[in-house]
């Protein structure tokens, strides 16, 4: 089975750690893009998460990973699209849940309260775990407003 293409982001808070899960998911075999930031240069959150998030919205990747510093800046924008369900994860029991229950395809991670060593944690799990479809299929319809 073919692994999903993975786009990851962040801004100055998340950069050490977006380098390091970059690395983490080229060594399990994912194909990863880099929309930014690309230093620790202050920067604005909206202004990575809009690309990868339209990125996700047009099915150009399969997921997504999101950091900034406590993960909300992120996924406050990334939701802002239609066709994008970005949860913030703290924990990878959280992770897991936000794919089974809630068919996330981003997940938002708070780079200043998690290790990088948990951050790994979190994207594996995010990435192990499946829909479960059946009674969340009819919640996850009910997200896009028409």
């Amino acid at each position: 089975m073919k692994k999903p293409q993975i786009a990851i982001a962040c801004d100055h808070a998340g950069y050490a750690t977006k380098e390091e899960l970059k690395k983490y998911l080229s060594d399990l075999g994912y194909e990863v893009w880099d929309f930014g930031t690309h230093s620790e240069e202050s920067v604005d959150y909206p202004d990575f998460a809009h690309p990868l998030a339209f990125a996700i919205e047009n099915r150009e990747y399969d997921l997504g990973i999101l950091l900034c510093g406590s993960g909300n800046g992120v996924s406050i924008t990334a939701n802002k699209h239609q066709g994008v369900r970005s949860a913030l994860c703290w924990i990878p029991e959280i992770a897991t849940l936000a794919r089974q229950h809630n068919n996330a395809n981003v997940c938002a991670i708070p780079a200043r309260f998690v290790s990088v060593s948990e951050a790994k944690h979190i994207v594996k799990a995010f990435l192990d775990a499946q829909f479960e479809g059946g009674r969340h299929e009819r919640r996850v319809e009910k997200i896009p407003i028409k």
